[in-house]
């Protein structure tokens, strides 16, 4: 979980996660999941946030069922596909869920 002094410290990296789901045509609800996982998740150091920033977005966008490739979502955000593949099962187990079993 995460305090509401968290939203103020990263609005810059939130409004980075509007833009990347504006380019990805995400819904609403997608977006919520993506920010709440960030927010959740968010790492202390500058240069890590842009990595869970895109891991956030691909698993809130797999939560909500409106699903983007790997490599869709890394684009949108100015990472390298792998970038996404080895940090968004992470994202969802330190916010305490269970990824998908595929």
């Amino acid at each position: 979980m995460y305090r509401a002094r968290d939203e103020l410290a990263n609005e810059e990296w939130l409004a980075e996660l509007d833009t990347a789901a504006d380019e990805l045509s995400l819904d609403d609800r997608a977006r919520e999941r993506a920010a709440d996982l960030f927010l959740s998740t968010v790492p202390e150091r500058e240069r890590s946030k842009r990595a869970v920033l895109a891991a956030s977005l691909y698993a809130g966008a797999l939560i909500a069922g409106d699903r983007r490739s790997q490599s869709t979502v890394a684009e949108a955000v100015g990472v390298a596909r792998l970038t996404v593949q080895k940090r968004w099962r992470d994202v969802l187990d330190e916010a305490g869920l269970d990824p998908p079993e595929w």
